[in-house]
């Protein structure tokens, strides 16, 4: 007599993986997202100074670029807080999921919140703040080196997140 497995995958090692990781980056990504919203005023300096490209190397042909309206750097600012927000609940939503063994809803809530924060440290932090802001040539509000390595760790996440499942023997 066969059984069947309580679970349609029967891949605990990589469901508790997966759930491990967006657990972890949930939990770090609502860190700063309320650190964010408690002690606002300490990244609302740094987007202004980057968004200012005040500490960069000047450069005439750059400096086009900067937006110096405070209101403009402070919308941006409060517009990262909230897509840290809702990345953080999606991303808790999706450890939730996991949790439960609803595996086809966790890898979809997990992917959508990873990939929210691929697109806020990849794009936002490192292509446009990086690049667009000249954010690499300030020595004193430079965030590539933890863009890089809150991406890093959301795209192994990923990875894991999107491997296949393999039916139990």
């Amino acid at each position: 007599m066969t059984t069947t497995p309580t679970t349609p995958t029967g891949n605990s090692g990589l469901r508790l993986a997966a759930g491990v990781l967006t657990g972890t980056v949930a939990l770090y990504i609502a860190l700063v997202a309320l650190g964010n919203i408690t002690d606002f005023g300490t990244n609302q300096q740094f987007v202004r100074h980057v968004l200012a490209m005040d500490t960069t190397f000047k450069d005439d042909n750059l400096m086009w670029r900067a937006i110096t309206s405070t209101a403009l750097q402070d919308t941006a600012y409060v517009l990262i807080i909230v897509w840290e927000t809702v990345a953080a609940l999606v991303l808790i939503w999706g450890t939730w999921l996991w949790a439960r063994r609803r595996d086809d809803l966790a890898r979809r809530f997990s992917t959508y919140g990873l990939l929210m924060l691929m697109l806020l440290f990849g794009a936002g932090f490192i292509a446009i703040g990086g690049e667009w802001f000249a954010m690499w040539q300030s020595k004193t509000w430079n965030g590539l080196e933890a863009a890089t390595r809150v991406l890093v760790l959301t795209g192994i996440s990923l990875v894991v997140v999107r491997l296949p499942d393999r039916p139990a023997a």
